[in-house]
C-alpha cells in the first residue's frame, strides 16, 4: 500500500472538513443532485472521449496509486552482476537454472533469451518493445485520469449554471435566493475537489510509478545485453550503477 497517497487524500479531506466545521455545519456542503451532476457528467464525458475497455483498464491501473510495492533496484544490480560472473566462469548456458529461480517475468524472459542464444540486437529489440508498450499502457491510464481531472471542474460549472437558472426562475422569493445560490455553487466545489484532490494527483502518481518501473526494466535490459556481450562483471556493475542514486551504489556492491 502506498502510504503517501493515503496520507495525502486523508489529510486533504480532513483539513477541508475542519475548515468547514469552523464556519458552518458539514450538512451545508452535502447535496446529492450536485454530486450526481459532477460525478455522472465526468464519467459520461470520459466514456465519450475514450473506449470503454480503456476506461475500465484505467480504473484498474488507478489502483496502483494506492496499492503498489516499489521494488528496490539494488537486488537487481546484485543479481545481474552475479549472473555476469556465473556466465563468465561457466558459460551462458549455466544461467538456465538461475532463470528458473527468478520471479520477475521481465528478467526471466531476458535470461531465457540469453540461454536460447538470441543475438544482442534481437534481445534489445524484443525487450525494448516490451518496455515501450508498457510505457504506452501506463501513459494511457494517467491520461484518462488527467482528462477526468479536466472534466470535473467543467461539470461543476455546468451544475452551477443549472442551479443559477433554477434560482432565477424563483426570484419572487428573496429569502430563497441565498440558499439556492449556495446549492448552485456546491457543484463547482465538488468539481474542484475531484479534480485537484483525486484525479490529477492520481494521474501524477501513476506517471511517477511508470517512470520508476520503466527505469528498473531499462536497467535489467542493460544488464542482459552486457552479459550477452561477455563483458567483465566489474564493467557490468559499473554500467548498472549509472541507474542508481549515489547513496545506493555502495549498498549494491555488498554481496547478497
Amino acid at each position: 500500500m502506498d502510504i503517501a497517497t493515503i496520507i495525502g487524500i486523508v489529510a486533504s479531506f480532513a483539513l477541508m472538513i475542519i475548515a468547514i466545521m469552523q464556519g458552518s455545519g458539514l450538512s451545508l456542503f452535502i447535496d446529492v443532485p450536485s454530486a450526481l451532476i459532477v460525478v455522472g457528467g465526468t464519467i459520461g464525458a470520459t466514456l465519450i472521449n475514450f473506449p470503454l475497455k480503456d476506461v475500465l483498464r484505467a480504473a484498474n491501473v488507478a489502483k496502483n496509486a494506492f496499492f503498489n510495492k516499489q521494488t528496490s533496484p539494488v537486488p537487481y544490480v546484485q543479481m545481474l552482476v552475479s549472473f555476469a560472473e556465473k556466465a563468465r566462469k561457466e558459460g551462458i548456458l549455466s544461467l538456465e537454472t538461475e532463470a528458473e529461480k527468478v520471479e520477475d517475468t521481465f528478467l526471466k524472459k531476458g535470461l531465457q533469451m540469453l540461454v536460447d542464444g538470441f543475438e544482442p540486437k534481437v534481445i534489445e529489440s524484443t525487450l525494448g518493445k516490451e518496455i515501450e508498450y508498457l510505457k504506452k499502457r501506463h501513459e494511457s491510464g494517467a491520461e484518462i485520469m488527467a482528462t477526468m481531472g479536466g472534466y470535473a471542474p467543467a461539470m461543476g460549472m455546468i451544475g452551477t449554471l443549472i442551479g443559477l437558472i433554477q434560482m432565477l426562475q424563483n426570484m419572487s422569493d428573496p429569502n430563497a435566493i441565498g440558499p439556492a445560490m449556495a446549492v448552485a455553487l456546491i457543484t463547482t466545489f465538488y468539481g474542484a475537489i475531484l479534480s485537484n484532490v483525486i484525479f490529477n494527483p492520481i494521474s501524477g502518481k501513476l506517471q511517477v510509478l511508470s517512470r520508476y518501473e520503466c527505469l528498473i526494466k531499462e536497467m535489467i535490459l542493460e544488464g542482459i545485453l552486457s552479459i550477452s556481450e561477455g563483458l567483465n562483471p566489474r564493467i557490468v556493475e559499473q554500467k548498472l550503477h549509472v541507474f542508481l542514486e549515489p547513496k545506493l551504489r555502495e549498498l549494491a556492491k555488498q554481496k547478497k
